[in-house]
């Protein structure tokens, strides 16, 4: 009797993609800490600052789809260094900030750029090529994982180097740090063709890959579905901070509140690559859905205290990211892993416009009313109507003809 033993996951791939994903998650996270004391010392008012969050999410999703594809064709190593290069411009740029437009466009489009080309979606893509099917959701899982463990490090970090350094020379610093991504970029080189998976891709051109993908119901609907988590967590990560100090929470809360965050995201994320590896993805992700609009709703409901805060930030851990790994697996499943990047890309641009949306409502409606509430309820809905979407969502692989061997 023969055994045929199972291959090892490719730890160098995995752990240089995982890095980036702190590095390209962890600073984007913690922008909300630098709000309140740029605009007290420029005297803007909160619409600017949530504006240049909402372009960084829009450009962060408008680019991501043209970066995977890139990364398709080109190779993803030489993405990421693009990634780092600009990530670290557009931070110094919003450190220099003058007038808001400077804001707009540093912290705005060129790290939104910049997140788009070191996005999930690129370097989940480059795991995919590497690891079987079945090692696949876990795979995505520990990268998922590695952005939270970013938002973990960086908030307590952003709001350690504002108070020693100042908002302006800690975005210079965090900037000197993106540096690092490049190095850490070597070993995800390689393209579509490249990779233990590339054997068995179906061959499509891009035009091809695209006309499949928007004439299948399922890809459609997750894409839809996925607009309501960018739409919740870009409005949690950019204003919530400046929301527990209008209630009277005090400010260290929210730096304790982000970090658990991020840390219970790590055990969300890990543990949501295992569970999509066994059953259902879109129930799981529909569950994930009410199980956000479920505590938002006792959050608001119930006497806000540090305690409750503390409360809804690790519930809202587990479900902050864990939508990641079987939304990528999905679009994994349906396709395979020829455009992954492109295709995976397409699925976030929808989460970026309702990130946009989530930041930029969020700033502009307190500006309005002197309140977050109508945003807050708004994502509750958002998040049934989510569940709604994802309960129909077939995992299968879309059906293709059979080509006839030569």
């Amino acid at each position: 009797m023969t055994t045929t033993s199972r291959p090892a996951l490719p730890w160098l791939i995995i752990l240089a993609g995982s890095l980036i994903a702190v590095m390209t998650f962890g600073p984007r996270s913690a922008m909300g800490f630098f709000q309140l004391p740029m605009l007290a010392d420029r005297g803007w008012d909160r619409s600017t600052f949530g504006l240049a969050m909402a372009f960084q999410n829009l450009f962060w999703g408008v680019s991501q789809p043209f970066f995977g594809a890139l990364a398709d064709k080109y190779g993803t190593g030489r993405v990421l260094v693009m990634s780092g290069v600009l990530y670290a411009a557009g931070l110094v740029m919003m450190a220099f900030a003058s007038a808001p437009i400077w804001l707009h466009i540093g912290g705005g489009v060129l790290i939104g750029t910049a997140i788009g080309a070191g996005s999930f979606s690129v370097i989940l893509s480059a795991f995919a090529r590497n690891v079987t099917p079945e090692q696949r959701s876990m795979a995505f899982g520990i990268g998922t994982a590695a952005g939270s463990a970013g938002m973990f490090l960086f908030a307590p970090l952003s709001q350690g180097f504002i108070s020693a350094f100042g908002w302006s020379d800690s975005l210079v610093i965090i900037a000197v740090m993106m540096l690092v991504v490049p190095l850490l970029a070597f070993p995800l080189r390689g393209n579509a063709q490249s990779g233990s998976q590339s054997g068995n891709q179906y061959k499509q051109t891009v035009a091809e890959a695209l006309k499949e993908a928007f004439a299948h119901k399922s890809y459609l609907l997750l894409t839809t579905g996925f607009f309501v988590c960018g739409f919740q967590v870009a409005f949690i990560t950019a204003h919530f901070p400046a929301y527990l100090g209008d209630i009277g929470i005090e400010a260290s809360y929210a730096v304790i509140a982000m970090a658990l965050i991020g840390f219970f995201n790590i055990i969300g994320s890990l543990a949501a690559g295992w569970i999509g590896q066994r059953y259902s993805k879109p129930y799981f992700l529909a569950y994930i859905y009410i199980g956000r609009s479920i505590t938002v709703t006792l959050f608001l409901l119930m006497p806000q205290t540090p305690f409750s805060v503390v409360i809804f930030a690790a519930v809202m851990g587990l479900l902050w990211l864990s939508t990641v790994p079987p939304t990528n697996g999905l679009v994994a499943i349906m396709f395979g892993t020829r455009h992954l990047g492109l295709l995976g890309g397409l699925v976030f641009l929808s989460h970026q416009i309702g990130s946009f949306l989530g930041v930029w409502m969020g700033g502009y409606l307190y500006d309005q009313f002197g309140t977050y509430d109508q945003v807050w309820w708004l994502g509750v809905a958002l998040g049934i109507f989510a569940a709604i979407v994802h309960w129909p969502i077939t995992e299968k692989a879309v059906e293709r003809p059979v080509v006839a061997a030569a």
